[in-house]
Order: C-alpha cells, then structure tokens, then sequence
C-alpha cells in the first residue's frame, strides 16, 4: 500500500504533456505509438497477449505493435488508422495524453481534433518516401492550431540502411517548410518504430546521431501550462440559485477558469452587456478562496445583482476582451457537406452559441506552396481557408494566438448539430486576400 501510495504521490507531482501523432498513411504512427507503450512498460500483460493472439492470427509471427492503437474493426481489417485513438501512460518523470490520429487525407479532420490540445505535435515521415503532401499537410494544421512544439521522426530508418545523408535532406526539407508556417520549435529524430530504434532506447545503427530518443525528448520537452500568466476568463456555464430560507439572495455564476486568474475584490466586466462589478467571493471545491486560476473550476459570486446568464464572459475591466460581430479567422473544415457564402449556421464559442451567417471566404490555402487560392466560394471536407463570419449577437472573442481557449469556435449546422468547421480567429501564417465576396440576402445581422 504504502509503494502505491508513493508512486501516486510521484506520478501527481510529475507534468502532463498532452501530444499527437500525424503524418501520411502508412509511415508508422500507430506502430511508433505501440512500440512508446510496449518499451516504457505501459501495456498491461492481458492486452499484450491480446494483440500476440491478433498478430497471430494475422499470420504475423511477432505482435503487430499497431493494433493497441487501432481498435475499430476497419482499422484492423485495413491496417489503417481512421478514429483518434487517445492513450494514458506515464514515466517516473511524467504524464501522457497521446492521441494517435489518422494518416490519410479524408482523416485531416481528425487530427485538428486530436492535436487542438496538443503541447507537441510527432510529425511521421517514411524515409523512402520523404516529405509528401499530407506532411505538408500536417504541418500546416499544427502551424494553424499553435501547436508550441513538432517533432519530425523520421521512420523506417532500417530501409534505407540507417543512411544519415537521407535523414538529413528530410530533415532539412521540413524544417524549412515548418519555419515558414511559423513553428517555433522543430526536433528531427531518426527512428525505426518496428525495431525499435530511437523511440525508447537509443539506436546501435545510428552512432552519429547524438540528440535525444523520441521518449527522452517527450519527457524533457518544457511544458508550459501557465495559463495563469494570461489574461482571465471565465465563460459562464451555470447560474446557481437555490433560493432558500438559508439563501434566499444567493447567485452565484459557475464554470470552468479559460486562462489567467481571478481574485476577490477584483473589479471585472461582464460581456457582452459591459457592465461592472466586483468580485465578492469564489469557491472552489466547495470552500471559499481568496485566489483561483486556470483550468480550475469554480462559483463566483459578484457585489452586484447583474443580469448574467450561461454563455457570458467574466473578465477583468482592466484587460477585457472587445466584443464585435464581424469574425474573421481561418477554419479547418470538418464536415462532407461544403461550407458556402451566405450559409447560415451556428457559431459556438466557449458557453456561448449564437445565430451566424457566412458572409466571405476570401481564400482556401494550397499547400504545395502555402499560396492563396482567392474567392473559392466554397470550402470542402479537409480545407483549409479564410472566413469572414457575422453573428446575430456580440462574442468576447481573442486572437487565437493570444489564448488557444477563448480564440477558437466551431461553426454548427443549425439544422441538425453537426460540427462544420473549427475556426480560429484572427491573423493565421497565412496572408489574407483583399478580394471582397456580395453579401447574400437572408440572415443580415
């Protein structure tokens, strides 16, 4: 009991890194995310001899490391990822979210969403094949998404004869390409998922390689989750009223703290009405505190009686955000059906949900040469684009590079729920076209 006991306390006191895998169909990501499990002992012994058993089967004499991510039927059957397959493991020196997500193009949607909480992004490479267009692709919505940090592991090592001339032109190619998109941090590892090589232990195939293995870089990698350090925000999500003889008057305003910090006696502004109060009290956990930060979730209540409701913005009025109803940002489209001028949808951001209207695209992105494809009128399943939306009611919206929590939306098809698009406001990497598109009758807000 008592080496449980310390070994929870251990792991509670080690980080969280949250991180994704991507890359082309067939490049490896879900044999590299099997071998990370298998060789830092993270797999329990039924599951292993139910992936030997699979394996077998199959016909395959060694276990197939793929199957412990790839647990659809279809997936198996194809030897293919299609779902975001996420995965919890640890180490002494820390914590792991791993979303293993698919490799091939009509899957890009996928990966916004496993990497749209990603510290770090693990970009997959085939070494006989280098830097292909779902790379690039790749790449780019890691770019989009402000994913802190990439790594480009270079895999199947073992068939080109560990060469370190062909990891290097690989290497050199994306990183270019990833410094354009704006990447801030961009690492190169050699690999063989198969057999292993630079992912937990470090090759004996590769002597000039000097850096770290994949798993030493996973858990060295500095992990900033100082969202205490932002600006405060805090969407309301419920409106607590019990009304009894106890608490006759009590309204306190519920959720979850988006970034930054709130303290009592603070003066804050409630959005999108503008008007202002003072922090009164704030309980979390049941208990009153003086102080509470991001991601805690909390009750707060104000020295004001305020009409505030689910989907309001609780910020500081030294720092609130400005309100507007025209949005423009750069989306990743998700659904089978296009997104098109003038299409009325729903616009989802944070707690709050209000009636939109698709008033431009200005542009969709190529990826070959990150150039703009102007006025496409229309965006397609896995594009990649600029949007100019207006809503019916005003939203306390940030720059997505300022705050990945209060900068970001999804765009909802009113008609029956389905998610459209993940939109990001803002200035993305890349440059927004001057062309203008007619407003459409219809919803003119």
């Amino acid at each position: 009991m008592t080496a449980v006991t310390g070994l929870t306390e251990q792991l509670s006191a080690t980080t969280l890194l949250r991180f994704a895998t991507a890359g082309s169909v067939d490049d490896g990501k879900s044999t590299l995310v099997g071998r990370l499990l298998h060789d830092s002992k993270s797999i329990l012994t039924d599951q292993l001899e139910a992936v030997e058993a699979a394996s077998l089967k199959r016909g395959q004499e060694a276990p197939d490391l793929a199957l412990l991510t790839d647990g659809l039927r279809a997936e198996r059957e194809q030897g293919i990822t299609i779902d975001v397959a996420y995965r919890y493991f640890a180490t002494t020196r820390r914590r792991f979210i791993l979303a293993d997500t698919p490799g091939h193009v009509q899957y890009t949607r996928n990966m916004v969403t496993g990497a749209s909480t990603a510290e770090l992004a693990v970009v997959l490479v085939d070494a006989r094949n280098g830097v292909v267009e779902q790379t690039r692709r790749h790449a780019a919505v890691a770019a989009l998404l402000r994913v802190p940090h990439v790594v480009l592991a270079v895999n199947k090592m073992d068939l080109v004869d560990y060469a370190e001339p062909v990891f290097a032109a690989i290497a050199e190619e994306f990183t270019a390409y990833a410094a354009s998109l704006g990447v801030p941090e961009i690492t190169a590892i050699p690999i063989s998922a198969l057999a292993g090589d630079n992912v937990v232990e470090p090759s004996a195939h590769m002597d000039w390689y000097g850096g770290p293995t994949v798993l030493e870089h996973l858990e060295t990698v500095p992990v900033s989750h100082d969202l205490a350090g932002c600006k405060a925000r805090f969407p309301v999500q419920y409106v607590i009223r019990p009304q009894t003889a106890e608490h006759p008057d009590y309204r306190g305003y519920a959720g979850q703290i988006a970034s930054g910090a709130l303290r009592v006696g603070e003066a804050v502004t409630v959005l999108p009405s503008g008007r202002t109060s003072t922090i009164t009290g704030i309980d979390a956990l049941g208990e009153p505190v003086d102080i509470a930060w991001a991601p805690q979730s909390v009750t707060v209540t104000l020295a004001d009686d305020l009409d505030i409701s689910r989907g309001d913005l609780i910020a500081p009025s030294g720092s609130a955000p400005r309100t507007t109803q025209d949005v423009e940002a750069t989306v990743c489209h998700v659904a089978d059906q296009p997104l098109t001028v003038g299409q009325r949808v729903l616009l989802k951001h944070t707690t709050r949900t209000v009636k939109a209207i698709v008033k431009e695209i200005p542009s969709r992105l190529t990826l070959d040469d990150l150039s703009q494809h102007a006025d496409p009128g229309q965006l397609v399943a896995n594009d990649i684009g600029r949007v100019k939306v207006r809503t019916a009611e005003p939203l306390a919206l940030d720059a997505y590079r300022d705050s990945r929590r209060t900068g970001s939306f999804l765009l909802i098809d009113p008609a029956d729920g389905t998610t459209l698009a993940a939109g990001m406001a803002g200035d993305s990497f890349a440059a927004e076209t001057a062309k203008t598109v007619a407003d459409d009758e219809g919803w003119d807000f």
